[in-house]
């Protein structure tokens, strides 16, 4: 199937990324209809249509659904069972399997063991006494994270010792979780792919990632050697997941740089913060390779048109900067029109290219 520029792409979901997407979309010659319940939304203010609605609302999202040529969302907390539903009537991608995966930790964790991948030692908890249970498996220290809704270090607690465990169940609001074990890694870093609909793979260089309490804070290519010798293991177990998905569009996967190779962390069926820097970086954006994936185009090189390329969020306070930034003639400001800069939030991003 290939939807021709002048179609009206739906995507669902209004921040930061589906802006970015949008703004893609719109070189390429497509329109985008925007759906989300938001009050303000950072991606309908360039796009042509917004559907103000719950991602819940059946009436709503279907005609969402006939108003556009093909559907996809940006990002993965949002109910899958609508979602599925959809395509019943219209064109999904990346296939909602991948969205009902990615929106649970236990699943997640089970599904890319199924496939190879080698995680932190977990257990699922539903209780104060799972927990228990899951610390005699697990091991001290320990993180207990929601199975669900959880990212940027939301809906976490650490323990230390078997003592923590019912302030940490208070903590997490007493909710499904999973208990993961320490990972001893060096670095961190990202695998994005492109998967195109007759199969095709492209991927970017990967991205190391250095964290600020739990938010991502830089993304930086090329990464360290350390990286790069474990980076063929972590393409082919993405390239295995996007198959065994049957996935159209980005997808990233989030691993550890173990002493014995990658670790699997997290994986996310859109585009990712840590691919931001493919927007001048690289000669096709990851934006962009979303877009032509998911209308059936041919995938664009993902070469990098510098020697190098660091990629800074700009979180609460730090997007008030932007007079100092654009002083700066290398660096390339993105800010996402969000008017108020809570801590924690990202309002923006600069990237470098070298």
């Amino acid at each position: 199937m290939i939807v021709p520029p002048l179609a009206t792409i739906g995507i669902i979901g209004g921040g930061q990324l589906g802006r970015m997407l949008a703004v893609s979309a719109a070189q390429l010659g497509y329109l985008c209809h925007i759906y989300a319940p938001d009050e303000r939304s950072p991606a309908a203010e360039v796009s042509s249509l917004w559907t103000r609605a719950d991602y819940d609302d059946a009436d709503a999202l279907n005609r969402f659904a006939q108003s556009v040529d093909v559907i996809t969302y940006e990002f993965e907390n949002i109910p899958a069972g609508p979602i599925v539903a959809l395509t019943n009537t219209q064109t999904v991608a990346p296939n909602p399997e991948a969205l009902a995966i990615a929106q649970d930790r236990a699943l997640e964790k089970a599904f890319v063991e199924s496939v190879g991948a080698r995680t932190a030692l977990w257990a699922k908890v539903d209780s104060l006494e799972d927990l228990q249970a899951a610390i005699n498996k697990v091991g001290m220290p320990a993180i207990l994270k929601t199975r669900r809704d959880g990212y940027d270090g939301k809906g976490q607690s650490h323990l230390q010792t078997a003592n923590d465990a019912e302030a940490a169940w208070a903590a997490i609001g007493a909710k499904p979780a999973i208990l993961e074990g320490f990972v001893h890694f060096e670095r961190e870093y990202s695998i994005i792919i492109a998967r195109g609909r007759d199969g095709s793979i492209v991927s970017w260089d990967p991205a190391e990632n250095e964290h600020d309490q739990g938010i991502l804070a830089t993304s930086t290519v090329p990464a360290h050697p350390d990286i790069i010798d474990q980076i063929h293991t972590a393409l082919t177990l993405a390239r295995s997941i996007a198959e065994q998905l049957d996935y159209v569009g980005v997808l990233t996967l989030e691993f550890f740089a173990g002493a014995d190779g990658p670790i699997f962390n997290e994986m996310a069926p859109r585009v990712h913060n840590s691919g931001h820097w493919t927007i001048e970086g690289a000669v096709t954006s990851q934006f962009e390779n979303h877009i032509r994936a998911i209308c059936g185009l041919p995938l664009g090189s993902t070469a990098l048109v510098g020697s190098s390329a660091i990629m800074q969020n700009l979180i609460g306070q730090d997007a008030n900067d932007w007079a100092h930034i654009l002083s700066n003639p290398n660096a390339r400001l993105h800010l996402y029109g969000k008017r108020v800069p809570r801590p924690g939030r990202k309002m923006g991003h600069v990237t470098t290219v070298g």
